[in-house]
């Protein structure tokens, strides 16, 4: 468990200390970390003020300092710490420094069944992986109104339902695949991602193995029962690459180039391909691939791709630790970064030309401004990870911008 506070402003007097001591397993605060609030203690930092909890019972020993609490992940990086007041964990001469916790607690016995439902909530939420969720969202989202722009005439309000189970039977393959990457990963994450629910220990294995069971089978389910046969098959498709990337003896993940070419098989054709081809059949109309949506496939794809390279720079210590061969621990994060970075240039570029190109298929004002707009971003972030030395705090903006570059294209996608 990890918990991450910011002392300055608030220091505990020194007759307070030494307090109680410890009667669980004591959590080590691990000297002061980089003042930046880098990685999981910038999540922290820009919380809000209610998220934020902190520690009274406290027991110093040389340069470390031993919390006595039962501790558990709330919203973020942010912990919640049962049964404790709220004064800051700080010890004197440590104030205006950011520590690290770790250690090992459980939770109290007297836990409200609301509160459980609550903290499941939590967990379940982070175990789902957010913002791969708004990526399906919005993906699905611009592919549906594009098909509806295309045929307006169409356009049936009774199949709205149908929409929003095809849309669920989507979130429920994403929640597959991210789930069961995690239950397969748990070491690795507890150095890379150590605010994801198992890692963290919010969510019991054999609890995730439930979740991503009737996960897939709700999906596949769906699937089968209002979309037919082809859409089936794409779906479980999806599902077994997802499991073939995670899942021993395959674990592709382990391969750089396997792993980034599921991912943007996955994440880009059969995502773009699979929602474009059911909402047409749903209107009637045989699949034909329109200039649009073969374009945000194609350029979706090395999107994509660009994702899969660059996902594993926030990654590289664990990797390295259990020995996952990818691009980021082969070739170094800034060769990386400019090559991830470089992808999506291209990607750039090749929109603006083809949008003079194709006049007749594209608004060719919005769509080359737009992407003029997006490169010149992305050239900035780059920029700023490249003067930052590759901080933790930079690498993970940095691929932050990255997917919300890929949000912004999909939210772009029906106005081109």
């Amino acid at each position: 468990l990890q918990f991450v506070t910011d002392c300055e402003g608030a220091e505990l007097p020194t007759a307070a200390m030494p307090l109680a001591p410890c009667s669980l397993s004591p959590f080590r605060v691990f000297s002061p970390l980089d003042n930046s609030k880098a990685g999981i203690c910038q999540a922290w930092s820009s919380a809000p003020n209610h998220h934020r909890r902190s520690v009274r019972s406290i027991n110093p020993s040389g340069s470390h300092v031993f919390l006595c609490h039962p501790v558990a992940f709330d919203k973020l990086s942010c912990q919640k710490l049962s049964g404790i007041d709220k004064r800051m964990l700080c010890r004197k001469g440590f104030a205006g420094k950011v520590f690290a916790v770790s250690g090992t607690g459980s939770f109290p016995s007297s836990i409200s069944l609301t509160e459980k439902i609550t903290r499941f909530q939590d967990a379940f939420w982070r175990f789902l992986r957010p913002h791969t969720i708004r990526g399906t969202l919005i993906g699905t989202m611009a592919l549906v109104i594009r098909a509806l722009i295309e045929n307006s005439h169409l356009i049936n309000w009774c199949l709205l339902s149908k929409a929003l189970r095809g849309l669920l039977a989507l979130l429920c393959g994403n929640g597959y695949i991210v789930g069961i990457n995690q239950i397969y990963d748990i070491g690795i994450d507890k150095v890379n991602k150590p605010f994801l629910p198992i890692a963290a220990g919010d969510l019991s294995v054999p609890v995730a193995w439930f979740l991503v069971i009737m996960l897939a089978a709700a999906g596949i389910g769906i699937a089968a029962t209002d979309f037919g046969f082809l859409i089936t098959g794409l779906y479980t498709i999806g599902l077994f690459l997802g499991t073939v990337y995670s899942v021993p003896p395959f674990r592709l993940k382990r391969f750089p180039v396997a792993a980034f070419v599921i991912i943007a098989t996955v994440r880009g054709y059969l995502l773009n391909f699979g929602v474009y081809y059911a909402t047409r059949a749903s209107l009637g109309l045989p699949f034909t691939w329109s200039p649009p949506v073969l374009f945000i496939t194609a350029f979706v794809t090395l999107f994509a791709t660009a994702i899969a390279i660059t996902k594993d720079l926030p990654d590289v210590e664990g990797d390295r630790k259990f020995q996952i061969s990818t691009f980021a621990t082969k070739l170094g994060v800034h060769n990386i970064a400019f090559l991830g970075s470089g992808l999506l240039l291209t990607n750039y570029i090749g929109a603006i030309i083809i949008a003079f190109a194709m006049p007749e298929a594209f608004k060719r004002e919005v769509m080359a401004l737009s992407h003029l707009v997006f490169a010149i971003v992305l050239i900035y972030q780059t920029w700023l990870l490249d003067s930052s030395k590759y901080s933790k705090g930079a690498i993970a903006t940095y691929y932050r911008s990255i997917w919300n570059l890929f949000y912004a294209e999909y939210a772009l996608f029906p106005f081109i």
